[in-house]
């Protein structure tokens, strides 16, 4: 099989010679320490999510670069010293964030959320009009060299980047902010709608072109709407709001032969799975363990109703060895008489895991798609 029919073959739960390797990246403090542990540059550099660092021998993905944010952005830095920098990022959020200890663009700690753009219908107008979907700069310059390219491949093509048009909640959330958003769901549920049918228009408009010109494979709705005890909106939120335009979105991708329709979120998001599998939505990662998204139990419960991806343990990765076969065996074993599971670490790998560990979960990865045990 190629890695593109494996894929497909994989989140259909068809036979497949064994399960794609991908895994979501690491941060940059990690990249550091494999540095000092013995990787070189050549060997760690490169896209994880497009399996390009040498060393993991990972297989190839490929996600179009389409510009979904606004045009022009609203980065602006507002203030900086040694230790803070103050700024507006692309979509209108202020950010205080630490700079000690920043490695690679990884922070050791979340930023601090000051304000956001929207906060009524006329700031959202507003808004609104740096997304102008047939700007031309929303398409790679190449674009026609890419598409010749993509013709032919032979790996799974995805319509966007990972994130780059990130999802329904989580753009809610960039332009009003967690607090604000759930409140609004209450007292300006006229302007969420709004909002909401927005997104799919412009979703719709931006992306036409490239369903028009090319086969895509599969496309990822990163939400993030859930932390480690649940959902951050209920099953009522989620089915009055979102319910209804990732089920027009994933018909509008499926008329165009997209196979594959994905949820990205961290957290505990399983009082809404019932829901986005009603959605259209056939593939869930990563799977987070310390939220108890636990693959084996997930999968007795739903099936074959949706495929996933990750739910591998970092924290054991951090510890030793046998910890690392422990959680292979518990995790991946059982999941191969269904298939439909792709394993991944349950997000991206912290500075904790050492390299020879990585490397021997890696290892153990390969062994049990090849032979089926430890």
């Amino acid at each position: 099989m190629n890695q593109r029919e494996r894929f497909l073959a994989t989140i259909s739960f068809k036979p497949v010679d064994r399960y794609p390797y991908y895994e979501l990246g690491i941060w940059g403090q990690t990249y550091e320490r494999w540095l000092q542990e013995g990787l070189r540059e050549d060997e760690l550099a490169g896209d994880w999510f497009r399996g390009e660092p040498k060393f993991a021998q990972l297989d190839r993905r490929d996600f179009i670069p389409l510009d979904m944010g606004p045009i022009p952005g609203f980065d602006q830095i507002l203030e900086e010293d040694e230790r803070y920098v103050v700024f507006i990022d692309r979509w209108g959020q202020k950010h205080r964030a630490l700079k000690e200890g920043t490695v690679r663009g990884t922070r050791i700690c979340m930023d601090t959320y000051m304000d956001f753009f929207v906060k009524k219908r006329e700031d959202f107008l507003e808004f609104k009009k740096r997304f102008d979907p047939k700007d031309p700069s929303r398409y790679p310059k190449n674009w026609e060299e890419l598409k010749r390219k993509w013709m032919s491949r032979d790996y799974p093509l995805y319509l966007t980047e990972n994130c780059g048009f990130a999802g329904l909640y989580w753009n809610l959330r960039q332009m009003m902010g967690t607090e604000n958003l759930s409140y609004a769901f209450y007292d300006q549920p006229e302007l969420v709608h709004e909002i909401l049918d927005w997104m799919v228009e412009f979703f719709i408009e931006t992306t036409k072109k490239v369903l028009t010109e090319l086969e895509i494979d599969a496309f990822t709705f990163n939400e993030d709407f859930a932390f480690k005890n649940g959902p951050l909106i209920s099953p009522k939120i989620y089915k009055e709001f979102f319910q209804p335009r990732h089920k027009a979105i994933s018909e509008y991708l499926r008329k165009h032969n997209v196979k594959v329709i994905e949820l990205d979120s961290d957290g505990n998001t399983e009082p809404l799975i019932p829901l986005i599998i009603e959605a259209g939505i056939n593939c869930h990662w990563p799977l987070e363990s310390a939220a108890e998204m636990d693959p084996v139990k997930l999968r007795k419960e739903y099936g074959k109703d949706l495929a996933f991806m990750g739910g591998i343990d970092k924290r054991e990765l951090a510890k030793d060895k046998k910890a690392i076969e422990e959680e292979l065996r518990r995790k991946i074993i059982p999941m191969l008489e269904f298939g439909g599971y792709i394993p991944t670490v349950d997000h991206t790998v912290p500075p904790e895991v050492p390299l020879d560990n990585f490397l021997y979960y890696l290892e153990l990865k390969r062994k049990i798609a090849e032979t089926g045990s430890i």
